[in-house]
This record gives structure tokens, sequence and C-alpha cells, in this order.
């Protein structure tokens, strides 16, 4: 199988993308507006898609301040392409990018399940006493802790509410 990798937000197909993002449950939601919003928001996108098909088969975006920090998100494989090698050619995309490959630190979020396969291009889930911490109004990003499935029993109750901010001497 070849595939063709490209960095050119313009060419994304966005019917091609939302089908792309339907089969992953943290993005299966998302409108054609706010896929809109998602492309033009980004610092860099990689699409892959399957030559004989036309297939849009991976996609993948980061965030950038093009220095300290790069974010990765969004990082999908169509399922019928897992396992092929997608999964890597984006991985290999995304990183040597301009725009990411001088940056200080590259981050990103990952189900337990795919701390291997991101090992492979040296990321460590081992991030000192560091912690995500995330507000979100999307109820399957505020699953239990250690939930794999976007079905997970949400809780019942609401959140408890904040401790009270000390100030800034405190707050780092």
């Amino acid at each position: 199988m070849t595939y063709t990798v490209s960095d050119d937000a313009t060419a994304v197909h966005i019917p091609a993308l939302r089908e792309l993002f339907a089969s992953a449950w943290w993005a299966a939601t998302r409108t054609e507006d706010e896929t809109r919003r998602v492309l033009a928001g980004s610092d860099v996108v990689i699409t892959v898609t399957h030559d004989a098909t036309g297939q849009l088969t991976g996609f993948a975006r980061a965030l950038t301040d093009d220095t300290c920090i790069a974010l990765i998100l969004d990082v999908i494989v169509a399922p019928t392409a897992r396992g092929t090698g997608v999964g890597a050619l984006i991985m290999d995309a995304v990183l040597s990018h301009p725009r990411i490959a001088g940056v200080r630190s590259v981050e990103l979020v990952c189900q337990p399940d795919l701390i291997d396969f991101y090992r492979r291009w040296g990321f460590t889930d081992q991030v000192g006493a560091s912690r995500l911490m995330r507000h979100t109004t999307d109820p399957a990003l505020s699953r239990p802790s250690g939930s794999l499935s976007p079905s997970a029993s949400r809780p019942s109750s609401p959140a408890p509410a904040p401790a009270p901010d000390p100030g800034p001497a405190h707050s780092r």
C-alpha cells in the first residue's frame, strides 16, 4: 500500500475529515463548523491519503510557539488502516515538520494502550510531578481516571467546587 502525506491544511476535504473524526471517540461529534475552525486554528496539519482509493486514512495536527513547546492533537488513523504503518507516517511527518522539529518540548495526550507506540519517537510518560489538568464542557473528555471506554459511566453528581485560589505566591 502506498500513501501520500501532506501538510496542506487548505486541501483537506472536510467531509472526509469528519468521517475520520467519527472513528475517534473524542472527535466523533464535531460539526462541520467546528472541523473548519480546528483546521484554521492549527499551526501544523498532517494528512495521509491512501493512493489507490483516495481515502483519507490518517490525520494529526499540532499547535506550537515554534520555540519552546508544541502540542500534537487528534492523531487519528482510519480503522481500516490501523496496523499498516499510517500512524508512524503521521508521527514522522509531524515531528519532522519545520515548525515542530526544532521545538524544545513536544507534548501529546494518549490513552494508556498507545504509550508504547509513542515511545518509538522518544515520548515518555515519566513527566516528573506534572499532571494533566483539564477544564471542559465535553463530557466525553471528563471520564473517571483510568477509564478507557468512551461509554464508561460518568459521575452522576456534580464535581465539587474548586478550592479557593490562595493567590499567585502559592499557585505554582
